[in-house]
């Protein structure tokens, strides 16, 4: 499987279920620590640790002593990996999901119980604004693969620049195929009062035995609020 390290098959029913193991540590025959990750070939994809979500797990261990103790929030978490690495290295996680996918938001449950760890998941849709959404105060946003429907776009940018102004001095840090250059992204960034003030490519960051797996033009950009930007857009 694309990103693991092993994997175990079952099948229930008409459905395929695998374990997928994500090992992470500066040395690959003794890691610090394994996640276990229940997918879901079939059912949805936010059931499946795509490529991406390896890269942004695999950068939150390695920038680890800036996570522990942080508070971080995942938007459309889905498996979850990132965030998972994020609770092992010591903060305090939130897991979002859209609040409409309540078998995505199950499975994040089902695989906090497997690796035994412990944090908060919440139904959050982009662009709703409700009670939950108000209570978050991350120092860390984060977000892997949540760049493929153009028709979201504005609300993921509108939820993320509402929790980065939230919380001064926070980071929206996010995986992403970059499929027709940084253009698209840095459009939303200028209408939405963010900059950009670190872009990866993620092979530059990648241990080999870990980017051997992957394939794409895949990148890492932290963005922040642009605090030279008078005008934000209004949140509804």
């Amino acid at each position: 499987m694309e990103g693991s390290d092993s994997a175990e098959t079952e099948t229930a029913d008409t459905l395929m279920t695998t374990v997928s193991h994500h090992h992470f540590g500066d040395e690959m025959d003794e890691p610090a620590f394994s996640i276990s990750i229940i997918e879901n070939m079939k059912e949805d994809y936010g059931l499946f640790v795509w490529p991406c979500s390896v890269v942004l797990a695999e950068y939150v261990w390695q920038q680890r002593l800036r996570f522990s103790g942080a508070g971080v929030v995942e938007l459309g978490a889905g498996t979850s990996l990132p965030g998972l690495v994020a609770v092992k290295v010591g903060a305090d996680v939130t897991l979002t999901d859209d609040s409409s996918r309540l078998e995505v938001l199950d499975n994040m449950k089902r695989v906090l119980d497997l690796n035994k760890l412990e944090c908060n998941v919440l139904g959050l849709t982009w662009g709703v604004w409700d009670a939950s959404t108000f209570s978050l105060h991350p120092k860390f946003i984060l977000g892997a693969d949540v760049l493929y429907d153009a028709s979201a776009f504005d609300d993921l940018f509108a939820t993320v620049t509402f929790l980065l102004q939230c919380s001064p001095g926070s980071v929206f840090i996010t995986t992403y195929h970059n499929r027709s250059g940084h253009h698209l992204i840095e459009f939303l960034m200028v209408k939405w009062g963010l900059k950009c003030v670190k872009l990866l490519d993620a092979f530059s960051f990648m241990p080999s035995h870990k980017a051997s797996g992957l394939s794409g033009n895949l990148q890492l950009a932290e963005i922040v609020l642009d605090s030279q930007r008078a005008e934000i857009p209004v949140l509804h």
